[in-house]
């Protein structure tokens, strides 16, 4: 069974993060994202303590097509230094990781 994978990363509007969602998953390197927002972050930057909101973008890949995620993402992302980090789908319905890995198929 493929691997796949969680991805996730927010951004400080909703446009933002649908764009980077609609710029991945045409591109095949996500078979699917939400947005899920506004979510309020606690965070350090720059030294300073701070809050704020954000809109959270999920995706869904394959470990195999992380990589080209991942950049994709810090490409276009508006921040400097964003998090972009991606967790294991330990379990799933085979239908649904099949229908992962069949959309991040680059030549699908």
């Amino acid at each position: 069974m493929t691997e796949v994978v969680q991805v996730s990363t927010a951004t400080g509007t909703r446009e933002q993060a649908v764009q980077l969602a609609e710029s991945a998953v045409r591109g095949r390197l996500a078979a699917g994202a939400q947005v899920v927002g506004p979510v309020v972050s606690v965070y350090w930057h720059r030294g300073e303590f701070g809050t704020g909101e954000e809109w959270q973008l999920l995706l869904k890949t394959t470990v195999e097509r992380y990589p080209a995620l991942q950049t994709h993402l810090l490409e276009h992302h508006p921040w400097e230094k964003p998090e972009v980090v991606a967790v294991s789908i330990v379990a799933g319905s085979e239908a649904y990781l099949r229908w992962v890995a069949d959309s991040t198929e680059p030549d699908a």
